[in-house]
């Protein structure tokens, strides 16, 4: 079975296109305009072996905001495509892991129902042209539009870059395990029928 999904994004603001592969191998081919944010998209797809392409034009002049949400929702659109109607998925997914000095855990439910809690102070910092707070609009935008329950907490950790880059390799590593497809599961994982 094909696990694959491409969307479409057109607005007054950006123009995405983006594909991504649930059996792919963490290959990634991005282009955002967002130097950083390529970087935590390519490591998005490395550690949860999820192929992604992302083109992306934004009004990059006004700032890096609108591009990484709608990229956000159109990576959340394409998870819920791939998905489909969510049959013999493992649909939980959780990684609690180190990024020097900072400590992470990222846990998803593939439930259907969009809801982000994110506990994760950092430095409003600019990492490049990427402002260290478009992490949580990137993953709220992903969670609302794939409809898939999401909690971030870092423990600790005091380097804006650190940081970021801890929540998307923790949350890349649950997306792995949720997505996987689970041998013993057979049919949708919930006792209700649907997801």
């Amino acid at each position: 079975m094909s696990r694959t999904a491409t969307t479409h994004r057109e607005t007054a603001e950006t123009r995405i296109a983006l594909s991504l592969d649930l059996e792919g191998a963490g290959r990634a081919q991005v282009a955002t305009g967002v130097g950083f944010f390529d970087h935590m998209l390519t490591l998005l797809a490395k550690h949860s072996l999820i192929d992604l392409t992302v083109e992306a034009n934004g009004d990059l002049h006004v700032d890096a905001h609108h591009t990484v949400e709608d990229v956000g929702i159109c990576y959340g659109q394409a998870l819920a495509q791939a998905l489909g109607e969510k049959a013999g998925i493992r649909r939980y997914g959780s990684a609690t892991l180190p990024m020097d000095e900072v400590l992470v855990t990222a846990a998803v439910d593939l439930s259907g129902r969009a809801y982000c809690v994110w506990q994760a102070d950092m430095p409003s910092e600019m990492l490049g042209t990427f402002n260290a707070a478009l992490a949580e609009e990137f993953w709220r935008a992903a969670a609302s539009h794939g409809a898939f329950n999401l909690h971030v907490l870092c423990h600790y950790g005091r380097n804006a870059h650190h940081i970021v880059e801890g929540i998307f390799k923790a949350t890349a590593r649950a997306l792995r395990q949720a997505v996987e497809p689970d041998p013993r599961m057979a049919g949708v994982p919930s006792t209700k029928g649907v997801l």
